[in-house]
């Protein structure tokens, strides 16, 4: 059972940073590990991700303001997140490709305070 375990989540003020930390559980390879976002009445959307080989890709609302990064020796992903606005205020899902199957987190509330 593959489980993914969020941290980092909390309440920031406008401009604010926060630091999301995603750890998975499991002896099996990582191919992609990320971060996408779900706000209040809107689709869940992407943030980032990265591969095992680390290619990242982000959303262009985040450029610039959000980097990601891996450490796969722990099966961990990080997500810093700089310049917070009101806008970036959601619930921050951790996901992983493992076996070309698609796994997420419970997920993590970041709200940003004007």
């Amino acid at each position: 059972q593959v489980q993914l375990v969020e941290s980092g989540g909390g309440l920031v003020q406008d401009g604010g940073s926060l630091r999301l930390s995603c750890a998975a559980s499991t002896i099996f390879s990582i191919y992609t590990m990320g971060w996408y976002r779900q706000a209040p009445g809107k689709q869940r959307e992407l943030v980032a991700t990265i591969t095992k080989g680390g290619n990242t890709n982000y959303a262009e609302s985040v450029k610039g303001r959000v980097a990601i990064s891996r450490d796969n020796a722990k099966n961990t992903v990080y997500l810093q997140m700089n310049s917070l606005t009101p806008e970036d205020t959601a619930v921050y899902y951790c996901y992983a490709q493992i076996v070309r199957r698609d796994y997420w987190g419970q997920g993590t509330q970041v709200t940003v305070s004007s």
